[in-house]
């Protein structure tokens, strides 16, 4: 085994970086608080298929957002030069950006960058652009927009033109961890002294005819079609896989005393963020959680806690049988025989698994959970897998009033990505 440390200059280690600003576009809500107000009372946010018709698929449920029109947010002229994807981005960076009250007028255009996630970009521009040119008896009358609408990077850039950032700025791929490396790849370059404040966070718009397909043909989503509302069901014995979601998460990151000066509200801090990987499978996360485990403990580490500091755990846990078992054996095999104060709760039973945009509104959850002093609760888990032991603190049913000093993020994504991000109140 290979061992290695980092001797970061002063100067970089010094750096604080906290959260200043939230915006949220989810299958519970158009805006941050009724987004966490649903999640803290435990709504769900599932139900029939309304993009196309699903009847052909196995999966016809989804989150799907609600009461939502682009053009009640963006100008004609960004719609149609964009996926919904980067729609969704500019919706709910636009709220935390005004939420942060960041003024790009008193600082360096250079000082603000764009770190954003998303896991499959413009499926349904490619989808329907591959579509026209198949009932066009494959003659090129393909859209100019079709490649900026489709790339991934394109959420990214047009937060930064929209806004006049002119700092770093791009995109990061690591499937179901997505926004979570982008969160941590903000972090770290604020620590670092490379920008005072980051847009992040991650979009998607998976609920497509390919992507509900493609996902349903691998048998990961549930077919619970009968009662969507109760198809995710993290840790529960009867559960069949995972419901799709789809929307949009904005965390500004700030360096602490830019963000002090200024008079910011400073929502909770970032003290710890890694990542690793299982080299293992495909598609199914290790067995024994290793690379879970792993990167769970250098993400602590390096925020100067144990598990047994964290108040409150919020887990990948997508509903599949053997996801959610692997990182309970992580947790594990941090924790030993002593969970400690370590309360956990799922809530993509509630929102669904957003994929790329999951770490971003599981962050914001944390968060929530800090300031409020509450652990959502995992719904539809009536009977906890007997896999589990009896003294992991799986918060169910209801939403559980407990002081919250420290919160985890946890995302695991195809590819064998692990992503863990920690916040701690300030």
């Amino acid at each position: 085994m290979f061992h290695f440390s980092l001797d970061l200059p002063e100067r970089m280690s010094e750096r604080r970086v906290v959260v200043t600003g939230l915006g949220a576009l989810t299958p519970l809500g158009n805006d941050p608080a009724t987004t966490w107000d649903n999640i803290a009372n435990g709504v769900s946010g599932a139900g029939k298929i309304t993009k196309f018709d699903p009847q052909a698929f196995r999966t016809q449920i989804a989150c799907e957002l609600k009461d939502f029109k682009a053009s009640d947010h963006l100008e004609r002229g960004d719609i149609k030069r964009t996926d919904l994807f980067t729609q969704y981005a500019l919706i709910s960076s636009d709220q935390a950006i005004k939420d942060s009250g960041l003024e790009i007028e008193n600082m360096s255009p250079y000082d603000v960058g764009v770190i954003w996630g998303t896991g499959q970009g413009g499926m349904e521009t490619f989808e329907q652009q591959i579509r026209e040119y198949a009932e066009n008896d494959y003659k090129p009358r393909f859209s100019p927009f079709f490649i900026p609408k489709m790339i991934t990077n394109m959420a990214s850039g047009m937060i930064s033109m929209r806004n006049g950032y002119m700092g770093l700025n791009y995109t990061t791929v690591s499937a179901c961890a997505t926004s979570n490396t982008a969160l941590m790849d903000a972090y770290n370059y604020i620590k670092w002294g490379k920008a005072k404040a980051i847009v992040s966070g991650g979009s998607e718009y998976p609920i497509t005819e390919a992507s509900v397909g493609g996902f349903s043909a691998m048998k990961a989503m549930s077919t619970r079609n009968d009662d969507p509302e109760a198809a995710s069901r993290p840790f529960d014995v009867d559960r069949d896989g995972f419901v799709m979601g789809e929307g949009s998460v904005t965390l500004i990151l700030e360096e602490y005393e830019h963000a002090k000066a200024r008079g910011a509200t400073i929502y909770a801090e970032v003290v710890g963020a890694s990542m690793t990987a299982d080299a293992y499978h495909l598609t199914a996360t290790h067995p024994e959680g290793l690379g879970a485990t792993k990167a769970m403990q250098l993400a602590l580490d390096e925020a100067g806690l144990s598990i047994r500091d964290i108040d409150y755990l919020n887990p990948h846990a997508t509903s599949t049988p053997v996801g959610d078992i692997s990182e309970i054996k992580a947790i594990r095999n941090l924790a030993g025989e002593d969970t400690g104060n370590l309360s956990i709760s799922a809530t993509k039973s509630m929102t669904g698994h957003l994929l790329g945009s999951a770490g971003a509104i599981e962050a914001f959850i944390s968060i929530q959970a800090i300031r409020n002093n509450v652990i959502p609760p995992t719904i539809n888990t009536d009977n906890i897998d007997p896999k589990i032991d009896s003294d992991m603190d799986i918060v169910t049913g209801e939403a559980k009033e407990k002081i919250v000093k420290a919160a985890m993020s946890n995302t695991l994504g195809f590819g064998g990505h692990n992503g863990i991000v920690v916040f701690k109140e300030i």
